[in-house]
């Protein structure tokens, strides 16, 4: 008993020093990732809410699930006709509710109507960019601890009315030297980064690391392929952030 007791404390010991070597960006890529995965059930209400990259030039006055010109031509389409072609035994609604410059707040302003009537089973929720690039355009004075705040209170609002629902949290991302981001949107973006996978830990959600996602996938194409200006996703932009997407449910 002994021995087995040391050998396991000696390959514990092992494993910190090897968790201790990996780098925090591989430790945050993976937070939420690997270990969370969202089941699709019969009949799940499934909604998409976001800013512009989520909505991407939906008709907003089509409020049908499973309608193709509801949900516009981004991730969200994408991802929601891969879901109704793979679970077209379960029956499923999906929904897309992103509106272009949101904010947390102005999500907060349309939550009663545009999620909680929904009554969702599976949220996902991608939003933050606007909270940092309109402060930054001195068209906004919240911070990353202001997201935090709104973003809880907006997750409390929605567990308080849908005890059930099961959260998926997207990172909000900038892609460098793509017209309007360069190395002056780092390190302030990285705290409402930080911020959504804190909330992604303290809420029980599946993380979408849409950061690192997007910083592999310059290894294969430069940024301007992915992106049209650092944030809205060229179509192969799109459907790799629906790939990704996909990947946290099954």
């Amino acid at each position: 008993m002994d021995n087995r007791r040391d050998f396991l404390q000696k390959g514990l010991l092992t494993l910190g020093g090897a968790l201790v070597g990996t780098s925090l960006l591989n430790a945050k890529e993976h937070i939420g990732v690997a270990s969370k995965k969202v089941t699709i059930n019969q009949n799940d209400i499934i909604l998409f809410q976001g800013d512009s990259i989520t909505d991407n030039g939906r008709k907003r006055d089509n409020v049908e699930p499973n309608n193709t010109d509801a949900f516009g031509k981004g991730y969200a389409m994408i991802a929601a006709s891969n879901l109704l072609n793979k679970y077209a035994d379960k029956n499923i609604r999906v929904y897309n509710r992103g509106i272009s410059g949101n904010k947390v707040p102005q999500l907060a302003e349309r939550w009663a109507t545009d999620c909680i009537d929904l009554k969702p089973n599976i949220l996902s929720i991608m939003i933050g960019i606007n909270d940092y690039w309109h402060k930054r355009n001195g068209n906004y004075e919240g911070s990353a601890d202001t997201y935090k705040e709104h973003y809880k209170k907006l997750l409390d609002q929605t567990l308080t009315a849908l005890p059930h629902v099961k959260l998926i949290i997207g990172e909000p991302f900038g892609v460098k030297n793509v017209k309007h981001v360069d190395d002056s949107w780092f390190p302030e973006l990285a705290r409402y980064q930080d911020v959504a996978r804190e909330i992604t830990k303290e809420y029980n959600a599946a993380f979408i690391p849409y950061q690192s996602i997007f910083d592999k996938a310059e290894k294969r194409a430069n940024g301007a392929y992915w992106t049209t200006d650092g944030v809205h996703t060229t179509l192969a932009g799109a459907n790799l952030m629906a790939q990704h997407w996909l990947e946290t449910v099954r």
